[in-house]
């Protein structure tokens, strides 16, 4: 699978105990790149580490480790850590509280684009959106090329990191939140009701809301289009959908 943050876009850390140190300080960190099959001591403690913060880990092949290495002395260990740290989700409900506004949380299911993080990074500051969430794993994080793209939206936005996207919503439908999701087989986004607490759903580039998350969402959007194409670019269908939201709310 390809690897969604790559050695010029990312914070590397390298090396065993440097690696080890960034866990325990609770830096924010993406993704741990692991010599596979090494099982000596301070690997396994970076293991136990990195599992108990629930951190990706990957094992690959000293050859992949010397070529994202910037240093030449990884040690075996390169972790990528967040260009912003991450907050929870509770703070973009204080954050809607703060603003005595029902909350308006966008989802993103799998972006890989850091340029397109970044844009809807963006568009959720501009449109007055609360939040956004990622998902852990099989996307792109807060990279430093998403923090270049956001203008400075990161600053102000809260973007949570979660581990079951489908989970996430269940929990969000809890507090109170309804669902809409982007597709092209959707009912036209004029004719929905897209007014109180709500999350935007917007999918992947290529293959759009997984269908997992497709089934929890409560409406299905679509985005009116008269041209010979027929798709948008992520970040532009984002902040379509937004805009409309922001009309409706008022």
């Amino acid at each position: 699978m390809k690897d969604f943050q790559d050695k010029e876009n990312a914070l590397t850390i390298e090396g065993r105990n440097a690696v080890i140190e960034a866990i325990r300080s609770g830096r924010s960190i993406d993704k741990i790149f692991i010599l596979d099959g090494c099982q000596d001591g301070p690997v396994s403690t970076i293991r136990k580490e990195a599992k108990k913060a629930g951190i990706m880990m990957k094992f690959v092949s000293r050859d992949r480790l010397d070529q994202i290495s910037e240093t030449g002395a990884h040690q075996g260990v390169i972790a990528y850590a967040a260009a912003y740290d991450y907050s929870e989700i509770d703070d973009i409900f204080e954050l809607a509280s703060s603003k005595g506004e029902p909350p308006f949380i966008i989802l993103l299911d799998n972006i890989e684009d850091p340029h397109n993080l970044g844009a809807i990074i963006r568009t959720a500051n501009i449109a007055g959106a609360h939040g956004v969430i990622i998902p852990k794993n099989r996307a792109v994080g807060l990279t430093a090329t998403v923090a270049k793209t956001s203008a400075g939206a990161l600053n102000y936005t809260p973007v949570v990191k979660v581990t079951n996207m489908g989970r996430t919503i269940d929990e969000l439908k809890e507090r109170g939140l309804w669902f809409v999701c982007a597709d092209m087989d959707g009912e036209s986004m004029y004719k929905l009701d897209l007014k109180g607490p709500i999350g935007l759903v917007i999918g992947n580039e290529g293959s759009g809301v997984s269908k997992l998350v497709r089934q929890k969402c409560d409406m299905i959007a679509s985005i009116p289009m008269k041209g010979q194409i027929n798709s948008l670019n992520a970040s532009v269908a984002a902040g379509v959908l937004a805009y409309e939201i922001v009309r409706q709310r008022g």
